[in-house]
């Protein structure tokens, strides 16, 4: 019997090709969504992997079985998706692994509007359905077969983003260096940057699945060290890195500094509460505590939340919220159908940078007034019992449970330790007023997590 539990994860699908996803699975999801959706019509894009032409088109296959037209908007990024999905009105498939290794590929589906499809919100459905056509054959379906037809939407994408950022008209000029770590954001770059002030240098532009220069994944610090170096070297003003699919985007100062993801998140909520003043800005337990601080301060209202995209949609939703952010480097835009887009997040700090005179680093320096560990992960066989003695030997100082253990002190520190759900990880997040405060703190978990 068919078992795709190895493959549907929380979010998304996700597996080796073409050992664990294939052809067949892939028609089989198709002829799922379809029927799930109940949509006449579907639109599909797909990142520079060689293995998303085959799976996408087998998935159309699948989709059209059942009768839903297929629109395919050709290569892209997940945002250009997500921007499909919300400009037609229409379920979507995304064909990516994102910044996973080349052997990878998988789909990242959403309803009508991009909202999210996870787990609780029919992937567990799809999986179901998917195992039992693998196993029995696609239904049968009495009307007529859907179609496919093209719509490459990139220039349209592009138009969208710089609308959504209307000050990026009037800036100064700027140099700027991109690395696309040869993913998606070698395409949708240099449409959307097009008749801005900007001096290009591209880094890694060549769409290439096989990632043959580093992963495509900017939250490991290692994938960032060409563009700091190429940032230095040509006197950029600014440094830009996107992963795979151009969902995400992490930024470098002209000193070749890495910028925390949580710096972003209190400069882009800044600038929304500008536009939309009294607005909710979602953050989750992990970004620092400069982020509410800072929403605050500005007259917003900061709401927390657990780590993952499910979960910040749907508080965007619930409340309305004009901005999220994660500590991750996803941020999500409620002009966006709440959806993430690297490539906003990179506006916004473009435009940010050119409405004045003064460096990146000047200008984020009120938005980090503290220092953090980032997240360390350790391999921990007991997770709940190492947890329980963390707590226990902390018991005196404020704690809530709402994703893993934060624990907070009147001393102006705290961390967070959370359990990974798919693999035997701890995952500790600390942040403390200075260097030394953080690094004792850090030091002392580690050797509770670590024995």
């Amino acid at each position: 019997m068919a078992d795709l539990s190895n493959i549907v994860k929380a979010y998304d699908v996700r597996g080796v090709v073409p050992d664990e996803l294939n052809a067949d699975i892939a028609r089989a999801l198709g002829a799922a969504f379809a029927r799930f959706t109940g949509a006449a019509q579907i639109v599909t894009a797909r990142d520079m992997r060689d293995s998303g032409i085959a799976l996408s088109e087998a998935f159309a296959e699948g989709a059209t079985s059942q009768g839903a037209d297929v629109v395919d908007a050709g290569l892209g990024s997940t945002d250009l998706l997500y921007f499909a999905a919300g400009k037609l009105g229409v379920p979507g498939a995304m064909f990516t692994a994102s910044h996973n290794p080349a052997k990878y590929n998988g789909i990242k589906l959403c309803l009508a509007g991009a909202k999210p499809v996870g787990q609780d919100t029919g992937l567990a459905q799809l999986r179901a359905d998917a195992e039992r056509y693998l196993d029995e054959g696609l239904p049968s379906y009495d009307g007529k077969p859907g179609s496919v037809t093209s719509n490459e939407m990139l220039r349209d994408y592009a138009a969208y983003m710089k609308e959504l950022v209307p000050d990026l008209e009037g800036i100064r000029s700027l140099k700027v260096v991109v690395d696309a770590g040869n993913g998606m954001g070698g395409l949708t770059v240099p449409v959307t940057f097009e008749g801005l002030p900007l001096d290009t240098t591209d880094l890694y532009f060549e769409l290439d699945g096989s990632f043959p220069n580093h992963e495509a994944n900017p939250i490991e610090p290692a994938n960032l060290v060409d563009l700091q170096a190429k940032v230095r070297e040509v006197g950029a003003d600014l440094g830009l890195a996107f992963d795979g699919d151009a969902d995400r985007c992490f930024v470098v100062d002209e000193r070749g500094g890495i910028v925390s993801p949580s710096t972003l998140t209190a400069l882009i909520a800044v600038r929304e509460l500008a536009r939309q003043p009294g607005s909710t800005v979602i953050h989750n337990l992990i970004t620092s505590r400069a982020v509410p601080e800072i929403v605050e301060q500005h007259g917003g209202t900061p709401v927390r939340t657990r780590v993952g995209h499910s979960f910040i949609k749907a508080e965007m939703a619930r409340t309305g919220a004009v901005f999220g952010g994660e500590h991750s480097g996803h941020f999500y835009f409620r002009d966006f159908w709440n959806a993430d887009s690297g490539m906003l997040a990179a506006l916004h700090t473009i435009a940010a940078l050119g409405g004045q005179d003064g460096t990146l680093s000047a200008l984020l320096s009120t938005y980090n007034p503290y220092v953090s560990s980032g997240e360390i992960n350790s391999t921990v066989a007991d997770q709940a019992g190492t947890v329980a003695r963390i707590k226990q030997q902390y018991a005196d100082l404020d704690q809530d449970e709402l994703d893993g253990l934060t624990v907070a002190s009147s001393d102006g520190w705290w961390f967070n330790v959370r359990a990974s759900n798919t693999e035997p990880l701890l995952r500790l997040n600390v942040e403390g007023p200075d260097d030394a405060t953080m690094a004792k703190v850090r030091d002392e978990v580690l050797a509770l997590i670590r024995g």
